[in-house]
């Protein structure tokens, strides 16, 4: 998750604090004696000084930055007046930190303080930092330590000093009052000389000892003190928390006395998000905006940024601050160009701001022609057709050689390239998740095949996936229907182990009838409220009827993931349940469990009215409950660093919450990334929920079904009109085929988030985007490869062998190409928001480019057939890439 919501969760939180805590009105900092009578010692020397001096009372000012430098003096009037001219407003100072290091005591300091005091803090790159080090800083021109900026303005000293700046530069805090901070300024210097300093065992317990006194001892509510001044966390704390952390991990064999294990773990959960935000400190202030050049990348943006940001360091005198971050684009019409340049304008602003205009650039479209100027000569033969356009864009064709550089490599392998990823890691994508008992309908299509399409997606780059079915097969649910069981099959119980499954064809009737008793007999009502217990108890006769409901369903459940080839690891809600009390108690002793009326424990996440409920009021668990511990589950046992959970859009704000809350409480501590994709509904042609004529839910085998069958029917009269290359033999293997291509593709080729009108006449459709038609596309090309077999002699494969390679003389030829050459660059963006649409669009722009290529280049018989022919069996492997990620079978004839 960004800095930014982390910041603004942990500022509402300390808001929410101040808000709740009720102070003695005679003490409100909650100071024990000792501290109090300092403070009156103090005042009374204060006040004597300010008789002396008469400089009457000064607490009202608001104190410097520490170690901050001076602003420089203001310039001498002039000596005429002149008229008033309108002066441009100035963008306000912020807050950057330079040389931040992950795990460095400093770094995570001031990470502490900026969540703490709610003061957002950037990363300044180190040319940044280096034009601030002209004044010969030591903390500046160091390379090592890290070092808090405040616009032209730098905090030396270490992590204790710069956690004090930030304090002083909230503007979310109430003002400092100097008789607090003499007594954080106490701790902080304690930290420093004893705490910081201890290096064996003996001093840490010494240490300790001191601490645990000064905690136990201090006034304040009710309860264990978990401040050392007031009722608030203040920079006290953050230095003092960050060394004991350090420390106890150092010295692990020390006894923790109570009062200081109980501080160390209330800030357990704010120092967790600390080291984080010093990670990305750390991440993003070793990554520089240089992209390397590399023309063997199968992306093309990368190859192209490279050239110009070299090309625009030159002009810039190497300062890459002042690149924008993104500088090449896709063309949005390709009578331009494939591609454009658009850093001509921002780097003119960013060049005039900086006062280092050279006084040759006098617009933007000067800035664009220096940067051509300054192109590398051997880049252009990756570019060409470089030219200027508006106020500045600099547009480019890529070159025929590059693509067809890039088209040998893989015609070579066999294998579409795949984007550069950095690491391969574990994915959890939790998919389908049907419910037990319940026929699996039309709501599931979308979830089980945009599930496996974003399995393939990550498989095929070499994540490592867990195919979760998260099947609902526990709950009060379950009462009624082993009841409603005993009824109908009595056999069934009295059996031993190892009987035959009851004889339910139907089980959405089985469900409905269940439901009916339940709603009707207050007998059968109490009766199954009974067999719930049992079941949560381990009754043997409800644990195996139970068990028994399980496998009818997952029986009926298979025949449609068998129809659309979907793999499944089953880990439903039952396998969660004994998983849930320990992360209620684990929220509970981070202090985030809010007993509601009734003995309800709930957690509030921030930005959220409505709590997630780990534990309902008569003990029992809910969707929350099984949800969180699943989250745990994926997270600490499985290692998972991607989650993705595939619902209808309606639960987006549950996952919400529950990422929400497994960030509060500390689970993502390593850069994991937790997403929802939520789809939308499935409607009839009438704009409504899809139903059958009768208002029930369409069970997804009928559905399946039906789009083969209406296959089925035209092909066998493609085969009556002479139109088929298929026997009667094949119709239903090919019908499957392409009907369950067609309703996947339908699904699969729009956002997810979208609503759709399912319709089988659409989706069967031979012309437009359906995947009747992309099958149909590329068994044209199958034919053209096979007929230059047959009737002239030439094979492909023989030729991939000999190593021919494919010329790009045509327009249609070069466009295809470079079409196929967008591969790596669409996997990449689905790879991040795992929208499978992306691949459809690549898809179906290859099988028009192939069409064209094909129409206006004759393939077989001609001096360039060798060369044509090879561009023919590589959009045949491109697009049978692509349909194996979408899940569609191919055929090669029909």
């Amino acid at each position: 998750m960004e800095v930014g919501y982390k910041e603004k969760r942990q500022q509402q939180h300390n808001k929410k604090k101040r808000k709740m805590a009720e102070p003695d009105p005679n003490n409100p900092q909650g100071l024990s004696k000792n501290q109090l009578k300092k403070l009156a010692k103090k005042a009374e020397k204060d006040a004597k000084k300010a008789e002396k001096k008469g400089d009457g009372d000064q607490t009202n000012q608001a104190p410097p930055a520490a170690d901050a430098k001076p602003a420089a003096a203001p310039a001498k009037a002039p000596a005429v007046a002149k008229a008033p001219v309108a002066a441009t407003p100035k963008e306000p100072p912020t807050w950057k930190i330079g040389h931040a290091k992950a795990g460095d005591s400093s770094t995570v300091k001031v990470a502490f303080a900026s969540q703490l005091f709610g003061v957002s803090v950037s990363t300044a790159s180190k040319s940044e930092v280096k034009k601030l080090a002209g004044d010969g800083d030591f903390f500046l021109a160091s390379t090592t330590h890290p070092v808090l900026c405040f616009g032209a303005s730098v905090v030396g000293g270490g992590g204790n000093a710069m956690a004090k700046a930030l304090r002083y530069g909230s503007t979310t805090m109430s003002p400092c009052v100097p008789s607090i901070d003499l007594l954080v300024d106490e701790w902080c210097e304690w930290e420093r000389t004893v705490l910081r300093t201890a290096k064996n065992d003996k001093q840490v317990t010494a240490a300790l000892t001191y601490l645990d006194a000064a905690i136990a001892n201090k006034a304040g509510p009710p309860g264990p003190a978990v401040h050392l001044v007031g009722l608030m966390d203040t920079t006290a704390d953050v230095v003092v928390a960050v060394t004991l952390h350090e420390l106890l991990e150092k010295h692990s064999a020390v006894a923790v006395p109570p009062a200081v294990d109980n501080y160390r773990k209330a800030h357990a959960v704010a120092l967790t998000h600390a080291k984080a935000l010093a990670q990305q400190w750390h991440d993003a202030s070793n990554v520089s905006k240089i992209v390397p050049y590399n023309p063997d990348n199968p992306l093309l943006n990368p190859v192209l940024t490279a050239i110009f940001q070299q090309a625009a360091l030159k002009v810039v005198n190497g300062d890459e601050d002042l690149l924008p971050d993104a500088m090449v684009k896709n063309c949005s019409n390709a009578k331009h160009g494939d591609y454009q340049c658009q850093s001509a304008m921002p780097m003119f602003a960013a060049m005039k701001k900086s006062g280092n205009m050279p006084a040759t650039i006098k617009s933007p479209k000067d800035v664009a022609q220096a940067i051509i100027d300054h192109l590398d000569p051997t880049h252009l033969a990756v570019i060409e057709n470089i030219s200027i356009q508006g106020p500045g864009f600099i547009v480019c064709s890529i070159t025929k050689s590059y693509l067809q550089s890039h088209l040998i490599k893989w015609l070579a392998s066999g294998v579409l390239p795949k984007p550069p990823i950095p690491q391969t890691f574990e994915c959890v994508v939790d998919f389908s998740s049907p419910n037990i008992a319940k026929e699996m309908h039309v709501g599931h299509l979308r979830s089980t095949i945009i599930g496996e399409a974003v399995c393939r997606v990550l498989e095929f780059v070499g994540h490592h996936v867990h195919r979760t079915n998260h099947v609902g097969d526990w709950g009060t649910q379950f009462g009624m229907l082993i009841q409603y069981l005993k009824e109908e099959y009595p056999e069934v119980g009295q059996e031993a182990d190892g009987g035959e499954l009851p004889n339910i064809t139907d089980l959405t009737v089985f469900y409905k009838n269940a439901k009916q008793r339940f709603d009707e007999s207050a007998e059968f009502k109490k009766t199954a409220q009974t067999n719930v217990v049992a079941l949560q108890s381990g009754d043997k006769e409800c644990l195996k009827i139970w068990k028994m409901l399980c496998d009818v369903s997952r029986k009926e459940f298979q025949k449609v993931y068998n129809r659309l080839d979907v793999t499944l690891e089953e880990k439903g809600e039952s396998f969660y349940n004994d998983k849930i009390p320990a992360v209620i108690q684990e929220f509970d002793q981070a202090g985030l469990v809010k007993i509601e009326e009734g003995g309800a424990k709930c957690v509030f996440v921030t930005g959220h009215s409505i709590p997630l409920m780990l534990q309902k009021s008569d003990g029992g668990y809910g969707y929350d409950s099984t949800d969180m511990a699943a989250l745990k589950y994926r997270l600490q046992t499985l290692k998972a660093q991607r989650i993705i959970v595939i619902t209808d859009f309606s639960q987006g704000g549950h996952f919400e919450m529950c990422y929400g809350a497994a960030d509060e409480i500390g689970w993502l501590t390593s850069g994991q990334r937790l997403d929802h994709i939520g789809f939308g509904t499935v409607m009839g042609e009438d704009g409504k929920r899809f139903k059958t004529r009768s208002g029930d839910t369409v069970r997804l085998v009928d559905l399946l079904d039906e789009a083969v069958k209406r296959m089925e029917d035209s092909l066998r009269q493609r085969i009556t009109d002479g139109k088929a290359n298929i026997t009667e033999a094949e119709v239903h293997e090919v019908a499957e085929a392409i009907g369950y291509g067609a309703v996947k593709y339908f699904d699969l080729r729009r956002n997810p988030t979208t609503n759709y009108k399912f319709s089988y006449d659409q989706m069967l459709d031979t012309k437009g985007n359906t995947a009747v038609y992309l099958l149909y596309a590329r068994v044209r090309l199958e034919s053209i490869c096979a007929k230059a077999k047959a009737d002239h002699g030439v094979d492909v494969e023989e030729l991939l062998k000999a190593g021919e390679v494919p010329v790009l003389e045509h327009p249609s030829e070069r466009n295809l190409a470079k079409e196929l050459h967008l591969f790596a660059e669409v996997l990449e963006t689905t790879l991040d928001d795992l929208f499978p649409y992306h691949i459809c669009e690549y898809v179906y722009n290859v099988s028009i480019a192939a069409s064209d290529f094909v129409t206006q280049c004759k393939v077989l018989g001609v001096p360039e057939m060798k060369s044509r022919l090879l561009l023919c069996h590589a959009t045949m492997v491109a697009m049978r890439q692509c349909f194996d990620l979408l899940g569609i079978r191919h055929v090669k004839r029909i």
